[in-house]
C-alpha cells in the first residue's frame, strides 16, 4: 500500500547574516515533526532553504565590498552548515537564486499582471528596510514598524500592486471554513481583526530603488518584490509550473501539510501567499502554525541588540542532541520560550543526566554486575510491574496524540514520563537488595529486563527529538528502535541479549559556574550579564595524600558537615586520568555525580551497587573537567590501600550519618 504524501515547509532563512539560536530553532521544530510523521507511516518531503534576494542583501554585499550573490552564496553555506550540524532531515534545500525558482517567478509575475491582478502605480508611505515591507501610519507600534520594532522612512517610487481586495471575502470564507488553517488560533484572531477584516490595502509587488532582485522580464527597471518571490518557493520547489507543465512531484505534493514559521512572518503567509495561491488557481496548504519566539532573557535575539546565542556555540558545550532537546522541550505551544546558559546547564544536569543517562547507566551496570550483562525474562512478576507496563504501552499514543496537535514539547514530556517511571520502578523494587538473596534472582532478572524493555521503547519514540542519543541508548542496551504499532506492546526486547560491557555516560554533569566563567572569557560579556557569575568552585584534593593533623573542632563545628548514605548507581573511569572515577550516586531522591581519585583501588564495575558514605554539602568542585557534588569517605592504612566506607547493616539510601 502506498504511504500518504506529507508536505511540510520552514520559512526560507533569510541570507543577511549568520542564523541564531532563535533561527535554528525552527529547523529542529520541523525537522522533529519531520521524522515523527514518517515514524506514522507518511511519505514526507521536507523543504527548507534561503530567501536571497532584496535591498538588504544589495547593502551587506556592498559594505561587504562583494558582490550580491557571493555574499548570498557565503551565507547560505553557514546557514545549510547549521541546519547539517543539528542533524536536521531535510529533503531539499532550495535558494531563491536558483535559476529554475527564478524562471518561474518570472511567470507567475507575468500571469498576475495579465489576468489584470498586478497594475503600475506609486507608492508612498513607511518603508522598513529590514523586513522589506510598507506599512501604513496606523500599522505602526510606538512610530515604529510592527514586526521588528526598527525605524521606518518615507519612500516613494513606482511599483506594480496587487489587487489583495479581489480575494480577500475568498479567504476570510476559507479561513472560517477550515479553523485548523492557522494555529495556534491566537494567530488567526490577529490576522482576522487586524487585517482582513478592516479591508485589505493593495500590496506592493516589485521595486525600483535596487537591483538585487529577480527582474520583471516585461519592465527591467523593476525586480520583483521579495514576499512574493520567497513565499513561491513553496511550490517552485517541488516542480511548480506556471505554463502548466508541473512536475509529477508537484501533483503528488501539493498542497502542503504544513507550513511551519515564526509568528512574526504570520500575516505574509495566512494573507498574502493564500491569495497569491488563489490567483494561480491552486488550492491553499492545509495549516499554517505560527510558532512563537525562542526568547533570551527577557526580549527576542537580534545581532544589534548584542544577545545573541548561536547554535554552533551551545553545540560545542552541550552537544547537538542536548541543544535539541532543550529548544524543543522549552518552547510552549502558543507562548514564548527563554534561554539562557544557564537554563540550559540546569536542564542538562537535572533531565539528561540525572533522569535519562542514569536510568540507562545504573540499568546496564546492574546488568553486567548481577548476570554478566545478559538480559532475561524469567516472568517472575509482581503486581508493581504493572503500572510501569501499563504506562510504557500508553507512550506512545499519547506522543501521536501531541504531535497530531504539533505540541512537541508535550510529546517530550510524555517520553520522559515513561524515563520516570522507570527510575521509579527501580527505587520500588530495590534490585541491589534482590541481589542479595539467590532465590530472588529470577525476581531481578524480571526487573532488569522490564528495565531495559521500557529503555528501549522511550529511546524508540525519542528518535524524532534527539536522534543521535536514542541510537546510542539502544546501542547499548543492544536492541532495535520499534515501530509506533511495536509500542503498544511490552515484552519484545529478546530475553538472553546482552547489554553493553561499558556503558557510555550519555550526559555528563556540568557545573554552572565553570560554563558562565568560559562563556565570558570565550565570548565576552556585559557587566550586567556578568553579575552573579564569578563565584569559584573550590579544588578537590588527591586521594591517598597524607595530611597534617588538623585543630580540634567543637561539636558545633562537626554538626556543620552533612553525612548520608548513598548508593552507587553508576560508575565510569574519567578518560584521560590515572585517578579518577566518576561516580553517580542515589542520596535519597537525588542522584549526584561524585569525582573520587580512588582509579587504583576500585573498577567501575565492582563499586556499582555498593552503599557508600558520602559527604553531601561540600561545596561543588570541578575535577578534569567533571562537576563534583560530594565526597566519598575512605579509609587508609598506612601502605596507602584504600576502602571505601561502607554501612554495617544494609541501610535506606538517603539514611543520616550520625
Amino acid at each position: 500500500m502506498a504511504k500518504k504524501p506529507y508536505y511540510m515547509t520552514t520559512a526560507i532563512a533569510y541570507t543577511s547574516g549568520k542564523p541564531h539560536i532563535g533561527n535554528t530553532y525552527e529547523i529542529v521544530l520541523a525537522d522533529s515533526i519531520a521524522r515523527y510523521r514518517r515514524e506514522q507511516g507518511y511519505d514526507v518531503f521536507f523543504q527548507t532553504g534561503t530567501d536571497e534576494h532584496g535591498q538588504k542583501i544589495e547593502l551587506k554585499a556592498e559594505e561587504a565590498g562583494v558582490t550580491p550573490k557571493e555574499f548570498v552564496d557565503r551565507v547560505a553555506g553557514e546557514i545549510r552548515r547549521i541546519w547539517d550540524l543539528m542533524d536536521t532531515s531535510y529533503d531539499k534545500f532550495i535558494r531563491t537564486t536558483d535559476a529554475d525558482h527564478e524562471i518561474q517567478i518570472q511567470k507567475i509575475f507575468k500571469k498576475f499582471y495579465d489576468q489584470g491582478d498586478i497594475y503600475k502605480g506609486y507608492y508612498e508611505g513607511l518603508y522598513c528596510t529590514p523586513c522589506e515591507a510598507f506599512f501604513t501610519e496606523s500599522q505602526l507600534v510606538d512610530g515604529k514598524c510592527p514586526d521588528c520594532g526598527r525605524e521606518v522612512k518615507p519612500a516613494k517610487e513606482e511599483a506594480y500592486f496587487f489587487k489583495m481586495s479581489k480575494y480577500a471575502p475568498a479567504l476570510i470564507e476559507h479561513i472560517n471554513a477550515h479553523p485548523e488553517f492557522i494555529q495556534p488560533v491566537s494567530r488567526k484572531n490577529e490576522m482576522m481583526n487586524n487585517f482582513l477584516l478592516p479591508g485589505l490595502q493593495d500590496l506592493c509587488v516589485s521595486r525600483t530603488s535596487f537591483k538585487w532582485g529577480i527582474p520583471v522580464d516585461f519592465d527591467p527597471k523593476h525586480v520583483v518584490y521579495v514576499w512574493l518571490d520567497a513565499l513561491s518557493n513553496y511550490i517552485t520547489g517541488i516542480g511548480y509550473d506556471c505554463d502548466g507543465e508541473s512536475s509529477g512531484q508537484f501533483k503528488k505534493f501539493w498542497p502542503a501539510d504544513l507550513h511551519l514559521i515564526g509568528k512574526d512572518i504570520i500575516r505574509f503567509h495566512t494573507i498574502y501567499w493564500p491569495i497569491f495561491l488563489m490567483a494561480l488557481g491552486l488550492p491553499l496548504p492545509k495549516q499554517v502554525f505560527g510558532h512563537p519566539w525562542l526568547l533570551q532573557g527577557d526580549g527576542k535575539m537580534s545581532k544589534s541588540r548584542g544577545n545573541v546565542l548561536y547554535a554552533d556555540d551551545l553545540v560545542d558545550y552541550f552537544g547537538v542532541d542536548a541543544v535539541r532537546y532543550f529548544v524543543l522541550h522549552e518552547m510552549p505551544f502558543d507562548n514564548d520560550g527563554v534561554i539562557s546558559w544557564e537554563l540550559l546547564v540546569e536542564r542538562l544536569n537535572s533531565d539528561l543526566a540525572n533522569t535519562l543517562g542514569n536510568l540507562v547507566n545504573r540499568t546496564i551496570s546492574m546488568s553486567n554486575k548481577y548476570f554478566g550483562g545478559v538480559v532475561e525474562n524469567t516472568k517472575v512478576t509482581e503486581p508493581v510491574d504493572e503500572e510501569l507496563k501499563k504506562v510504557a504501552c500508553e507512550t506512545a499514543k499519547k506522543v501521536s496524540a501531541r504531535m497530531d496537535e504539533l505540541r512537541v514539547a508535550d510529546a517530550i514530556s510524555e517520553i520522559f514520563v515513561l524515563f520516570k517511571r522507570c527510575n521509579k520502578y527501580i527505587d520500588e523494587t530495590m534490585p541491589w537488595a534482590l541481589a542479595k538473596d539467590e532465590e530472588k534472582k529470577p525476581r531481578l532478572a524480571t526487573v532488569l529486563y522490564n528495565l531495559v524493555e521500557g529503555i528501549c521503547m522511550g529511546a524508540s519514540l525519542l528518535e524524532s527529538f534527539m536522534p543521535s542519543a536514542s541510537k546510542k541508548i539502544l546501542a547499548q542496551v543492544n536492541g532495535e528502535k520499534r515501530s509506533l504499532e511495536e509500542l503498544a506492546a511490552f515484552g519484545l526486547y529478546p530475553s538472553g541479549n546482552k547489554v553493553t560491557e561499558k556503558p557510555e555516560i550519555l550526559f555528563a554533569r556540568l557545573d554552572v559556574n565553570e560554563v558562565l566563567k568560559d562563556v565570558e572569557e570565550k565570548f565576552g560579556k556585559t557587566a550586567d550579564e556578568k553579575a552573579g557569575e564569578g563565584s569559584e568552585t573550590g579544588k578537590a584534593e588527591e586521594a591517598g595524600m597524607d595530611i597534617q593533623a588538623k585543630p580540634e573542632v567543637s561539636i558545633e563545628d562537626f554538626g556543620k558537615l552533612q553525612f548520608q548514605v548513598g548508593e552507587v548507581v553508576a560508575c565510569e573511569a574519567v578518560k584521560k586520568s590515572k585517578k579518577l572515577l566518576c561516580f553517580q550516586v542515589k542520596v535519597g531522591s537525588r542522584v549526584r555525580q561524585i569525582v573520587s581519585g580512588i582509579k587504583a583501588h576500585y573498577s567501575p564495575e565492582e563499586v556499582v551497587g555498593k552503599k557508600v558514605m558520602v559527604i553531601t554539602n561540600l561545596k561543588p568542585a570541578k575535577l578534569a573537567g567533571l562537576l563534583s557534588e560530594g565526597m566519598l569517605l575512605c579509609a587508609e592504612d598506612a601502605e596507602g590501600n584504600l576502602a571505601l566506607m561502607t554501612p554495617d547493616k544494609d541501610m535506606p539510601s538517603g539514611a543520616e550519618i550520625c
